[in-house]
């Protein structure tokens, strides 16, 4: 590159960076006029919010309520934003913007919750609680995704490997009545569709999303088809044992953590495992560098030695084996038992977890739970009486997921081989 060109892109970036610093003013600024003239002005002076911070059935990690005066609490998150967006219009805040859009956006969360339930009270601890284990599915959703298209491979065939294992899942837990033996049934159900989804779009070369879409359509209409014709009249074959809490000794008894972390199913200790598991693996070990090798430049990899088809094989199997585990959960550590559809777009929604997440695990985990939070707050919203629609807060997840897309926040940026199909030459 030569200096003219270093000092173009060098301006360039400058550019933006400085839009991008005034935009998130802008946006900051909006957010505290919107809590103040939306939810602190509409409010009595005299009103307070009462939240109630432990889950209803718990007695570990029990924590005094919170009683706020809503109008003087809605006063001070307002004014929170504002001086965070003068101050990123008026000077920015460098690295650290993102961090202060993301203040702003709590800010904005928390003061709805307030005027919510002003005058009322709100278990917000029950809320968050449900909020970790809805996002369950979302987050190891996103996790399968993760794990397919680092390796080069799309798969959309999430929801019905999800769908499947749920089915298998609650139909070994009920014969063998051992909800381990149920997990690994879903488990394998899942790797066996992976196994296909990998022969078709790796082996004969498929499009990959036609694939995933001939998955998805078998397991809905294969789910569909032996829960009418067998779970709907042998009820022995759709009671499979659940999973339930198990508290951490120690953590459980951590005021306000050890209820919302601490104090699950399996399932949400899994997730954070495989979260764990999976950052590591693939960001500091040699497998993982394969493996995002294979994804970004398969012909670069090829030359040194890496073998292609078994890493992306391999990618493939693993996807599968962490959506089983998703499905697995909604018939043993949610439901109990297996309904048509009950998948009911869970894996599509992992699918934008992942691209909100920026093809990262924590990223992924991050917008796993905003999204759950979301479910959890809609279902609150009709208990609390509110005149917002639920449905108004289910889409604010997409709505944020777009934008991140459109470049608003910042570039989504997939794997740069996903969905081509390699040849060896």
């Amino acid at each position: 590159m030569t200096t003219d060109s270093r000092v173009i892109e060098h301006k360039r970036v400058a550019e933006i960076s400085s839009t991008r610093k005034i935009i998130m003013g802008i946006v900051e600024i909006l957010i505290g006029l919107l809590i103040y003239f939306a939810f602190t002005a509409t409010t009595a002076a005299e009103v307070l919010t009462k939240f109630v911070m432990t889950p209803g059935g718990i007695d570990q990690g029990i924590m005094a309520d919170w009683i706020l005066p809503s109008k003087v609490t809605l006063t001070i998150l307002a004014v929170i934003s504002l001086v965070i967006g003068v101050y990123q219009v008026i000077k920015g805040f460098g690295k650290w913007t993102n961090l202060m859009v993301g203040i702003s956006a709590l800010s904005l969360i928390f003061g709805f919750l307030v005027w919510q339930a002003a005058g009322k009270q709100l278990n917000l601890a029950g809320m968050l609680s449900s909020a970790v284990l809805l996002a369950v599915p979302i987050t190891l959703g996103a996790f399968s995704g993760i794990l397919a298209e680092r390796s080069g491979i799309i798969n959309i065939s999430i929801e019905g490997m999800m769908l499947m294992a749920s089915m298998v899942a609650a139909i070994v837990g009920s014969v063998t009545k051992n909800p381990w033996l149920g997990l690994l049934g879903g488990i394998l159900s899942s790797i066996l569709l992976a196994v296909i989804l990998g022969v078709l779009s790796i082996k004969y070369k498929v499009n990959q999303v036609i694939s995933g879409t001939v998955i998805n359509i078998f397991s809905a209409g294969m789910t569909a088809f032996i829960s009418q014709k067998f779970l709907q009249h042998i009820q022995g074959l759709n009671n499979p044992k659940m999973f339930t809490r198990v508290p951490l000794p120690g953590l459980a008894d951590i005021p306000l953590l050890g209820p919302i972390l601490f104090n699950q199913n399996i399932f949400v200790y899994l997730m954070f495992l495989i979260l764990i598991i999976l950052q590591v693996a693939l960001f500091q070990t040699r497998w993982g560098l394969r493996l995002r090798s294979v994804g970004e430049h398969p012909k670069a990899a090829d030359t040194l030695g890496i073998n292609v088809i078994r890493t992306r094989y391999m990618g493939v199997i693993l996807s599968g084996l962490v959506a089983g585990i998703a499905g697995a959960f909604f018939t043993l550590g949610s439901v109990g038992r297996f309904d048509e559809g009950m998948t009911a777009g869970k894996g599509f929604i992992g699918l934008a977890a992942m691209i909100f997440g920026n093809w990262m695990p924590i990223g992924a985990i991050g917008a796993g739970l905003l999204f759950g939070f979301a479910d959890a707050i809609g279902s609150k919203l009709s208990l609390l009486g509110s005149a917002i629609p639920p449905q108004f807060m289910a889409m604010a997840p997409y709505l944020i997921t777009m934008i991140v897309l459109a470049g608003f926040i910042g570039k989504g940026q997939a794997p740069a081989a996903e969905g081509e199909p390699y040849e060896k030459e």
